[in-house]
């Protein structure tokens, strides 16, 4: 647990970790304030890009939470970060809420509502506002050989009661049946993500260390771009799927709770 207490930033997943629904999980706050108090940070890091930034930080402020914009970073914005690398301006159809819709026009990106337009990259994200006309024309793009970018590959999104919405990973499915395709993904488990952020927030990935309760995307994560992982049995990852499951964290807790007494 020594290696746990030298980490000196916390990222974070939201749901299932520090909060389900619109309930805070138990212990969360008192654990976020106590990497505050011993002079650490954490950037909560989430796979959802059907929210903006600002509703994330009402959303924790409403719970109690203190959270500003810098302390939330987005699947959503680690793909607009991997675009502009690659093509600044690009031309995107994009499967995507408003919301995201708006965060792609302020990194100067065009969006392209009519199909047959001359597209460089259609990107799925987290779409709830998704209709049969969107997943039609991105299909065709995708089968016509256009560049194909998911934010990330959630199946679904976890709810309260143990119930679920599908996420970008079944759209994805979906758009693989339909065009055999599958998609560069930039969120969580890819080492894109926490390279984005160690670029953006000027960091060392070796002061890092991942928490979050999904084997797949968050502990996958910690493996993949090589930092420290903490799985926490508080949301969709119980005790049983990882006994069965060969992805391994480097520490296991029930909640963030238990980490208190470790920072």
């Amino acid at each position: 647990m020594d290696i746990l207490k030298e980490k000196t930033v916390y990222l974070l997943d939201m749901d299932g970790t520090i909060y389900l629904g619109d309930e805070l999980i138990d212990g969360s706050k008192e654990f976020l304030e106590t990497i505050k108090k011993q002079g650490k940070r954490y950037i909560f890091l989430t796979n959802n890009s059907s929210k903006s930034k600002e509703t994330y930080v009402e959303k924790l402020n409403n719970l109690g939470i203190q959270a500003s914009q810098e302390e939330v970073f987005t699947s959503g914005e680690a793909t607009t970060m991997y675009l502009k690398k690659e093509k600044e301006g690009a031309n995107i159809y994009l499967l995507g809420t408003k919301a995201l819709e708006e965060e792609f026009k302020r990194e100067g990106f065009i969006l392209e509502k009519e199909r047959h337009k001359n597209i460089d990259y259609v990107v799925l994200a987290f779409d709830t506002t998704l209709t049969y006309e969107k997943l039609w024309a991105a299909c065709e793009y995708i089968s016509e050989g256009v560049e194909y970018i998911a934010t990330h590959p959630d199946f679904n999104c976890p709810l309260p009661n143990d119930k679920f919405m599908p996420d970008a990973g079944a759209m994805a499915a979906l758009i693989e049946a339909s065009t055999g395709k599958t998609p560069k993904v930039i969120g969580k488990p890819n080492k894109e993500v926490v390279e984005s952020i160690a670029s953006k927030y000027g960091l060392k990935k070796e002061d890092m260390v991942m928490v979050g309760d999904r084997l797949y995307t968050d502990i996958k994560t910690g493996k993949n771009a090589g930092i420290a992982s903490v799985l926490v049995y508080s949301g969709e990852t119980k005790e049983e799927d990882y006994r069965k499951s060969e992805t391994r964290a480097d520490y296991v807790f029930n909640s963030v709770k238990e980490m208190i007494d470790l920072l």
